[in-house]
């Protein structure tokens, strides 16, 4: 089990660092999108924060990810994310849905293997 938490983690961190340098540094040409992704993808780009945002966010979970720090957090904190990328393949790009069912599939597993982590975070207190 620790070699698989292990090579999913990397795995996951290096395609969401990649991911983001690819569109940070606007590395690659995409294809022009076309029907519902276009509208999609220039929403995104129209508020001029969400994709910068989204982008960074996965920088710095994926290099927490690849580095093996605070993995906890870093699967907590891009799970929005990953749940996102998987609708997006679900409702406007079903073609590639696999790419949205292997991260999520990754992330779960990721926060399975962490889940003594979230005890705390689970625990259903009152704070006085």
């Amino acid at each position: 089990m620790k070699i698989a938490v292990i090579i999913v983690r990397v795995l996951l961190g290096l395609l969401y660092a990649f991911s983001a340098i690819v569109v940070l540094f606007d590395l690659v040409k995409a294809p022009e999108p076309t029907g519902a992704v276009k509208e999609f993808m220039e929403g995104a780009i129209a508020t001029k924060y969400l994709l910068p945002f989204i982008k960074i966010t996965e920088l710095v979970c994926g290099l927490l990810l690849i580095s093996g720090r605070f993995v906890p957090l870093a699967t907590v904190m891009i799970f929005p994310v990953t749940l996102n990328i998987f609708l997006f393949h679900i409702f406007t790009a079903p073609e590639s849905m696999i790419t949205g069912v292997i991260v999520l599939a990754m992330n779960l597993f990721l926060a399975y293997a962490c889940r003594k982590n979230y005890t705390t975070l689970l625990a259903s207190k009152i704070i006085t």
